[in-house]
């Protein structure tokens, strides 16, 4: 359900609002009912009545859920002190529930009594006030699994980026590109497009200095880290190409000469997936469009997620969009092993 103070109770409702999504899945929510009961009646007065928001059965297994139309089954946690609640605000009973509900979901996943997870949005804050201290749920779910080689992926229609170190500060992103995390990042990418269907992944590897370095005039990263992990990938039989100047790698790949992007750190990959994905109305002072997919690769089990945060100037007023929420459950769905195109499935470049 994602942080109770933020959109993702309203986005959830939204999203089970559609019956195309009950046509891909079982859904469940983990989280708050009476939180998830306040962002319905949000939605159904701001919306007028047009979205038919569902109603909800609360239930303690996920095998005692009835998954039809209309009736949303929850994951009661009871985390949540509604007089207390203060909506759009940063607080520790907030960070504290989320991550409660995120832990709960892993520990399903782990335990085979899901298939899939599928997280909204929590603030890294407001879950350290709590006395989490983690960087946020990436770090969350290779915690809780075990996991020590991961990394995340972010995806717009045929756009998909992955990425060497994520909440890191720059400096130490820098530090980072060495070739053996590269390399591990490099494999990750090919596996992940494997899995969704692309039988021979093209993959660009971002430089990360302006134009590659110039051969060590700009900087040495390319030449003794990247170039290597890029000449023992394609040993290795992976398409790999690169170091490629991040100011055209990711047009390249939009426009179809990459099936994925390897990008060097945080914002070289967030900021070219979120200016296609994300579209801000100035004459209407919204956005139109706020679209795009996070995934955890590397983990044993499934975690798609919205790529967006709790949006907390928008919380509690019912007009924010679940188009996030929408794809990351088609990707979830997708990624289990339920292949085939929904409303909302983005479309695959198969290679050749």
């Amino acid at each position: 359900m994602g942080d109770p103070a933020g959109i993702g109770p309203e986005i959830t409702v939204k999203a089970l609002a559609h019956p195309e999504v009950y046509e891909r899945c079982r859904p469940l929510i983990v989280g708050d009912l009476s939180v998830l009961q306040q962002a319905a009646k949000t939605v159904e007065r701001v919306s007028g009545g047009e979205i038919s928001v569902p109603g909800f059965r609360e239930i303690w297994e996920p095998a005692q859920g009835e998954y039809r139309y209309g009736m949303a089954d929850v994951l009661n946690e009871k985390l949540v002190d509604m007089e207390h609640l203060e909506i759009g605000k940063v607080s520790s009973m907030g960070g504290n529930a989320a991550f409660g509900y995120v832990e709960k979901v892993i520990g399903l996943a782990m335990e085979g009594k899901v298939d899939a997870t599928v997280t909204n949005p929590l603030n890294k804050e407001a879950l350290n006030l709590a006395g989490h201290h983690f960087a946020g749920h990436t770090e969350i779910y290779a915690h809780f699994t075990g996991t020590k080689h991961y990394t995340m992926m972010l995806v717009h229609q045929n756009l998909r980026v992955v990425h060497v170190s994520t909440h890191v500060s720059l400096r130490e992103a820098c530090d980072r590109v060495k070739k053996e995390r590269v390399l591990e990042v490099i494999r990750i990418a090919d596996q992940a497009c494997r899995d969704m269907g692309i039988h021979t992944p093209r993959i660009g590897v971002a430089g990360l200095n302006p134009h590659c370095g110039e051969n060590g005039l700009f900087g040495r990263e390319e030449l003794d880290e990247i170039v290597p992990a890029v000449c023992q990938a394609m040993r290795e039989g992976i398409r790999a190409e690169g170091p490629v100047p991040p100011d055209t790698v990711f047009s390249r790949a939009r426009g179809g000469m990459y099936d994925i992007v390897v990008a060097m750190y945080h914002d070289q990959g967030h900021i070219p997936l979120k200016v296609v994905g994300f579209v801000y109305n100035q004459e209407a002072g919204k956005w139109d469009t706020v679209e795009g997919v996070n995934i955890t690769l590397g983990l044993p089990i499934i975690r798609t997620s919205v790529d967006h945060g709790t949006a907390y100037d928008q919380a509690g007023k019912g007009t924010a969009g679940e188009l996030s929420l929408l794809n990351a459950i088609d990707y979830a769905a997708r990624f289990a092993g339920r292949p085939g195109e929904g409303k909302y499935a983005m479309q695959e470049n198969a290679g050749e």
